[in-house]
Formats: structure tokens, C-alpha cells, sequence
């Protein structure tokens, strides 16, 4: 499932070490930065909950927000990018598909 990710941590020295950790977290999931607080990709629907609970687990629900987005296919597709976008090929993983 396609997934948007989209963060808010404090500008603080603690809100820097929680970004540092959501950043490695969002990575370790495979998905890919398409602006500097927001990450694409496609995740098993069932890690989405596991994102969730780390996510629950990091932030400081007074300073600090995490926005997950599960897309559907028919939706990503009817996305519009206005200007230098990301590469949907990549992030939907249509170009690993073809290396392999």
C-alpha cells in the first residue's frame, strides 16, 4: 500500500534527537524523503500499525505530530505534482521490479 508520511517534530535540541529517530525509523521502512519532512513509499498494510506504535512511542503529543496516509493505487495515480516533482516509478516500486 502506498503511504504518506509526514512529520512536525519541535525545533529543540530533544525535538532534534526524536527527528533523527522518526527519520532512521521511516527509512528503515523503505520509504523514500520527497521533501524534507515527507516521506512516500509502499509498505505492507500491516506495518503501517507497527509505524503507528513507534511513532505513539517517539513524539511529544504537546509539540509534535506524525501524519500517516495509507493511499490506495487509484488514488496515488490521481495525484498531481505542480513543478519538480518525485519519481512515482521509484517510490511504487515499478523500477525495482524491473531490476529484479
Amino acid at each position: 500500500m502506498n503511504v504518506w508520511v509526514i512529520y512536525d517534530i519541535a525545533g529543540t535540541k530533544s525535538g532534534d534527537t526524536r527527528r533523527r529517530k522518526i527519520i532512521k525509523e521511516i527509512e528503515s521502512f523503505g520509504l523514500y524523503r520527497v521533501q524534507k519532512s515527507v516521506f512516500l513509499g509502499n509498505i505492507e498494510k500491516n506495518r503501517i500499525d507497527e509505524l503507528v506504535v513507534f511513532s505513539e512511542d517517539l513524539i511529544e503529543e504537546e509539540h509534535d505530530s506524525v501524519y500517516i496516509f495509507p493511499m490506495c493505487k487509484e488514488d496515488f495515480e490521481a495525484v498531481k505534482v505542480i513543478g519538480r516533482g518525485f519519481d512515482s516509478d521509484l517510490v511504487t516500486g515499478k523500477i525495482g521490479s524491473l531490476i529484479f
